[in-house]
């Protein structure tokens, strides 16, 4: 499917969004596919096209039911609270993770959960940190009844041998497990990795269908199917239910088996990227194993905004701030073209930089990856 000559609006230049892997744009075959969906009411389960899609994603993870949600920040909150029933109790998760960082303070408000942040010492947590910081018998600690992990986090990978340990330390100590694999495709795709295998050592995993899947909407969460009962409860009492709903449970369906079999070709692209920029005197500032480049341009003397001027006029995008950090972030619809446009955009940059007499530092930044997140602000 070729991202450029089924979007909407051609008659525009269409704009390579590397801001977010949920810039994608829906295009006319999805509303073609979409027309055709069942227009059943999902409240009372009537949905034939939503029905569908749930006993598909279900399958896929080896779980016994699912649940079609609007966003993946309420599949975690409604998967997590479907594990939490009575306080005093926490949720262990890395110090980076969404669920802790970027859905409002979801735990403590929908599950009245205390969160216990955990600082990995490399790319992921590991089982020993996971042990270290349960809550087993501390009487003035919340005991820790979930452990929630994100695969991938910040685009890297955790091994799925980590993840069978942390599962034996979750079981050995009566916890829970948790996933919130927004990007579980991207992990799943590139260590070739079925979703089944992680299946296996969760309780609930949300999935997102509009990140790099590439749908309009939605996200999924799978689990046991008293757990999914629960969670429909949930979602209907959080005002999160929703009536016609066939229409983009079909597209989701659709770019499941169109657009995530690609999602190898996009990190292909994305290492090419990193390595280029890299080559530059960008600073990398994590392993790019999936589709996410983290960048720090302090060492060529521009700042995210220069870069972000010039790649406009390639009809390029990225998030534009006067810093040095930002997040690049690539899907199916970032072409070979459009990295090498990034690449040629990039190149000029410093070698006028360089002219003009800048020398580079020799020593490396520190700077923090977090630094490199966008931010969302309330528009007033």
């Amino acid at each position: 499917m070729s991202p450029l000559s089924t979007c909407l609006n051609t008659e525009k230049p269409f704009v390579y969004d590397f801001t977010s892997d949920t810039a994608t744009i829906p295009t006319d075959e999805m509303f073609d596919i979409m027309k055709a969906a069942s227009r059943g009411d999902d409240v009372y389960q009537t949905d034939e096209d939503c029905k569908a899609l749930e006993d598909y994603v279900a399958e896929l993870m080896g779980h016994e039911a699912a649940l079609f949600c609007v966003s993946g920040t309420l599949s975690n909150q409604l998967g997590l609270r479907c594990l939490l029933f009575q306080p005093p109790h926490s949720v262990l998760c890395d110090s980076r993770s969404h669920v802790f960082n970027y859905e409002c303070g979801g735990i403590s408000y929908h599950s009245q959960a205390n969160v216990v942040p955990v600082v990995a010492r490399g790319t992921y947590m590991t089982a020993q940190e996971v042990e270290s910081r349960i809550n087993k018998d501390y009487l003035c600690g919340a005991p820790t009844k979930v452990i929630s992990l994100e695969n991938t986090l910040s685009g890297t990978i955790m091994p799925i041998e980590e993840i069978r340990k942390i599962h034996d330390v979750a079981r050995a100590n009566n916890v829970f497990m948790h996933m919130d694999g927004a990007r579980l495709w991207n992990a799943s795709q590139e260590t070739k990795t079925p979703l089944i295998e992680y299946g296996k050592y969760f309780d609930t995993i949300s999935i997102c269908l509009s990140k790099g899947a590439g749908a309009p909407i939605g996200s999924i969460l799978t689990g046991t199917k008293e757990l999914i009962t629960r969670a429909r409860h949930i979602r209907k009492m959080m005002g999160a239910g929703w009536r016609q709903a066939g229409m983009l449970a079909t597209a989701a369906r659709h770019c499941i088996n169109t657009v995530v079999p690609t999602m190898p070709e996009t990190h292909t692209l994305a290492r090419k990227l990193g390595t280029s920029l890299q080559s530059l005197g960008v600073q990398i500032l994590l392993p790019v194993e999936t589709n996410m480049i983290f960048i720090d341009t302090s060492r060529t003397g521009l700042t995210i905004a220069d870069f972000a001027e010039a790649l406009k006029l390639k009809n390029i995008k990225i998030f534009s701030n006067p810093s040095t950090t930002t997040r690049l972030v690539l899907h199916y619809q970032i072409t070979e073209k459009a990295v090498g446009d990034f690449i040629q955009v990039a190149t000029e940059l410093v070698q006028a930089k360089h002219k003009s007499g800048f020398i580079p530092p020799t020593h490396v930044v520190d700077v923090s990856v977090e630094s490199a997140y966008p931010t969302a602000t309330v528009q007033t």
